[in-house]
């Protein structure tokens, strides 16, 4: 199993964090298996990408809400993470009360 559970949508409130926000959080290290996830759909052209994170952040964005970790954005990197047989990946997780 790669993550905790898979998700189709965001049951945290809306946080209204921008780019510039989520780039102070510093990143740490998440397991995959910990993570649920916010899309149940991927685009398989963007996972193969060599540079689909060029425009974007490096770090996958994490919110923990309710004693879980919801993975907001990143769902392409930490797939490619588990294709790579890596058990975490480095995120920016945001916490909300």
């Amino acid at each position: 199993m790669i993550f905790k559970r898979v998700g189709e949508e965001r049951p945290y409130p809306d946080h209204g964090y921008t780019h510039r926000q989520w780039a102070q959080i510093a990143p740490q290290q998440v397991r995959l298996d910990q993570l649920v996830t916010t899309k149940r759909w991927l685009d398989l052209e963007a996972l193969l990408e060599e540079d689909s994170t060029f425009y974007g952040d490096l770090f996958a964005h994490v919110v923990a809400w309710q004693g879980d970790l919801y993975l907001e954005d990143g769902l392409h990197r930490t797939l490619r993470a588990a294709l790579q047989q890596r058990q975490s990946v480095h995120a920016r997780v945001l916490e909300l009360a």
